[in-house]
């Protein structure tokens, strides 16, 4: 038995290593593209190398039972050490998603329609991407950036100063207004009655919002202020620090990215010190939890494969009543399978099995977007309110990935996505062993037996999004075509739709 492992342990690395010198080493006889203008990143072997070979990397940790998964939950304990956040930092976090807030709110009241839009550039570039990739690879940024608690504990203080000495009414807002830190990651709390579906909710919306209905314009500024007014009311009737952990979609969604972080909140403005990954072996995991993680990978897929030819032969270019459906069967289809696969092997192992895969994901279909359109901030730098202002003499900057090597990108793009299947193939796997080890109604089964069903699943998801990666992007004729370098080096969505 140690003999076949060592074999397929071997066969494994050979198999990513041949990724990587077909992802360095282009091939124009393998090269596959629907024209001219817009190639594939990789060889077609190349991907489904990288399928092969996350397939057998998952089955090698599922296999090595004997093998030690991961620490215990004392010593991970043992290994937690705190670290304090300067009060400054706190205050400039703070400030700053304040003022993104602010400044989304002032450019919709004015109007206009250019490149200088900081509502898609803060929501979906900075936002759902780069706030995302802190909170999963560093730490709980969001818990400071948070601009509805920031409003919330204004409207809070503003109450509390307008009372006489002597009236307590509404003074704390259910004991929990004007605080910094209450809430902390250890901490599972749900709104009463309703859980956390009003985050996945949100995320559903949000969701909805971007990849059927264009992710920008007048509609996403009134559902951003709706939204803000939403969560505002929520904070006063279920408590600031409730709603956070539970039904604000954005807190729910990065902090669920942020069971992959090194530090986590420890309460009070500390963060606490653990492995990177280890959080997603902690308790806690919920239904809701594990459908949010398969709306993300949901999501990102389908972004993906709209883009290519595939679709564009199935569908043509579909109207947003058409795009909802299609969308909303896709979303369904990976939730259920999600689903399913926690009926075998157990919540806490659907969930953390999953959620480095979605981390994968946004990590290869995203970065490239972020890094590239990210850019657009010197030009609503020069003309914030759209005005046809040119302050610093950038606002007819454009946006450039030149400075990117498609080889680099290439590689790394794999890389994220394998390597979050590995990483998750050793959670779900530590998660059973450890966390669920007996999940209600399966206490009958091996649990090797029980691990396939969540395997398979993942070795789907995967082999589908490294297809997508390397097929052709699909765009409107009416767009002004680009170069082939551009399209390689660009993410499947940039200045078009994320996540």
């Amino acid at each position: 038995m140690i003999r076949l492992m060592r074999l397929a342990a071997r066969s494994a690395v050979a198999v990513v290593g041949t990724v990587l010198i077909g992802a360095i080493v282009p091939s124009a006889v393998l090269a596959h593209a629907l024209d001219a203008t817009f190639e594939s990143r990789l060889p077609l072997v190349a991907y489904l190398a990288g399928a092969a070979g996350a397939v057998a990397l998952s089955f090698i940790f599922v296999l090595v039972r004997s093998t030690p998964a991961g620490p215990s939950a004392d010593d991970r304990d043992d290994e937690h050490r705190t670290i304090t956040v300067p009060g400054w930092m706190r205050i400039a976090l703070r400030a700053s998603g304040l003022l993104a807030w602010s400044w989304i709110l002032a450019q919709g009241i004015i109007g206009g329609s250019s490149d200088a839009d900081v509502m898609t550039l803060f929501l979906w570039v900075y936002g759902w991407v780069g706030v995302a990739i802190v909170s999963a690879f560093i730490g709980p940024i969001w818990h400071w950036l948070d601009p509805f608690a920031t409003l919330y504990d204004m409207g809070a203080w503003v109450i509390r100063r307008g009372q006489g000495p002597g009236d307590e009414a509404g003074g704390e807002a259910r004991g929990e207004a004007g605080g910094d830190d209450e809430w902390t990651d250890d901490e599972v709390t749900t709104v009463p009655g309703l859980g956390r579906w009003p985050a996945v909710a949100g995320l559903a919306l949000f969701i909805w919002l971007e990849l059927a209905m264009g992710g920008g314009g007048r509609t996403l500024f009134i559902v951003v202020m709706g939204y803000t007014a939403v969560t505002l009311t929520a904070m006063a009737l279920y408590g600031r620090d409730t709603w956070r952990s539970s039904g604000e979609t954005f807190s729910v969604w990065f902090g669920l990215l942020g069971r992959m972080a090194p530090l986590a909140t420890a309460g009070d403005g500390v963060l606490r010190r653990r492995g990177f990954a280890v959080g997603v072996l902690d308790r806690g995991w919920t239904v809701p939890d594990v459908v949010l993680i398969a709306l993300g990978i949901g999501s990102i897929l389908f972004d993906g494969l709209s883009q290519t030819q595939l679709f564009f032969d199935l569908f043509g270019a579909p109207p947003p009543i058409a795009i909802t459906v299609i969308l909303g069967a896709f979303l369904a289809l990976v939730t259920s399978l999600a689903l399913s696969a926690a009926r075998w092997v157990g919540l806490a192992a659907a969930g953390a099995g999953l959620l480095p895969i979605a981390v994968g994901y946004l990590v290869a279909h995203y970065l490239t977007f972020l890094l590239i359109d990210g850019q657009r901030i010197l030009v609503a730098i020069s003309d914030p309110f759209q005005q046809g202002w040119d302050l610093f003499g950038t606002a007819f900057f454009e946006p450039s990935g030149a400075w990117l090597p498609p080889g680099l990108v290439w590689t790394f793009q794999l890389l994220a996505v394998v390597g979050g299947h590995m990483i998750g193939a050793w959670a779900g796997h530590a998660a059973v062993a450890e966390v669920d080890p007996n999940p209600a109604g399966q206490r009958w089964l091996d649990g090797r037996i029980r691990q396939i069903p969540l395997a398979l699943v993942m070795v789907m998801l995967t082999t589908v999004t490294l297809w997508s990666l390397g097929q052709a992007v699909v765009k409107e004729p009416a767009e002004t075509p680009v170069t082939a370098t551009a399209v390689a080096v660009s993410s499947r969505s940039a200045g078009t739709s994320a996540p």
